[in-house]
Parts: structure tokens; sequence; C-alpha cells
């Protein structure tokens, strides 16, 4: 029987909406990597005014920045052209060497507005992963 991805990926909200700006965003914590092996940020995005120079990056810290600063991932930046508008744009962090991840969203020149940043971290060495919902198999059509 296939795992449930429910029971064994855990989604955590990393970063609430911002609205339209030229500012960087970066999270207040990092997601924190212990018991996992991968992380994909999500990043939605809405408007992105023509000319804006929008990218996303990974940094990495060893402690959440306690003592060790979060430094960029080499390679984990990704360029978001100004046609991406209400688009996902996503980065993925395989067996980090450091425990903390952040996903930086970098915004200059024009306007962004960005709806929020999501990481589903996987290859989770214990599970069920503890999420808030339901998974259900086969359901047959009626009220829900």
């Amino acid at each position: 029987m296939p795992r449930d991805l429910f029971k064994s990926l855990k989604y955590t909200l990393h970063h609430g909406a911002e609205a339209a700006a030229q500012t960087t965003i970066t999270p207040a914590s990092g997601i924190d990597m212990a018991g996992y092996e991968t992380c994909i940020f999500l990043v939605h995005f809405g408007t992105i005014t023509a000319g804006a120079a929008t990218s996303i990056e990974v940094h990495t810290s060893s402690d959440d920045g306690a003592v060790d600063t979060y430094t960029a991932l080499l390679g984990s930046g990704v360029t978001v052209a100004d046609t991406q508008d209400d688009s996902i744009v996503t980065v993925e962090i395989k067996k980090p060497l450091e425990r903390y991840l952040k996903c930086i969203v970098n915004r200059a020149t024009q306007d962004s507005v960005v709806g929020n940043i999501i990481a589903i971290q996987g290859g989770a060495r214990k599970e069920p992963v503890s999420n808030t919902g339901e998974v259900h198999l086969s359901p047959i059509e009626g009220t829900a």
C-alpha cells in the first residue's frame, strides 16, 4: 500500500503575506531540519510590477541564527520574472549540512506582492508526521 503523503510530509507556514513593496522578506525563524531529509519552499507571488528585480534564495544556520548567522546556500537562488504574476516559485534543499533553513525573498526596483512562504519537509525519520487535517482513501460522492 502506498504511503500517505499527508503522514510523511510536514507543512509549515514559514512567512505570511506581504503587500506590494521593494523590501527583502526574511522570516523570523528558520525551519528545523532535525529528523528530515529535504525541504521544499513554495513562494506564492501575487502581482509583480514590470521591471521588478525579484528572487528567492535559501540561507542556513546551525543554531537558528543565535550565534551562527544565516548564510546563503551556493546555487540556491531562483530568479522570478516580472511576468510570473500569481505563480508559485519553488526551491528544494536536500540533505542540508546545517540544521536550520530559511527562505529569503529579495524584492527590488519595482513592487512585488508575496502571498506567503510555505515549507514542506520530507524524508521524515519518524512517521507519522503531525499535521492538522484528514486523509481519505477512495471516498465516494456525497456531503463533505
